[in-house]
């Protein structure tokens, strides 16, 4: 069983934790100034940014010898893999447009 001294310490470290997410969070509710003493400094409200255009993808369990390839194909090609598999997927899909299996982009 944990100490009491270990479960303050844990208790203290996870408020910590808190006040430092809704300090750097936009949108800081009434709720924090109020535990907080006032700051000297006019706080200054940072607008949202617009979400971003691009996309995030993560491939995994992906076999060593098919990353080896890739990368191959991208440097025979004097391209980066990004750029190498953007290429690949454009081509796909533009092939798949043209099937009429795929509604027509922008």
């Amino acid at each position: 069983m944990p100490s009491m001294a270990r479960i303050q310490r844990s208790r203290r470290q996870h408020n910590d934790r808190q006040k430092f997410h809704l300090a750097s969070c936009l949108k800081i509710g009434d709720h924090f100034f109020k535990t907080v003493p006032p700051v000297s400094m006019p706080l200054k409200r940072i607008p949202p940014r617009d979400p971003p255009e691009m996309g995030a993808l993560n491939l995994r369990d992906i076999p060593k010898e098919q990353l080896y390839k890739l990368k191959m194909a991208a440097a025979a090609e004097h391209r980066t893999v990004k750029g190498f598999i953007l290429n690949l997927i454009e081509t796909r899909i533009e092939e798949l447009e043209k099937k009429g299996l795929l509604p027509k982009g922008k």
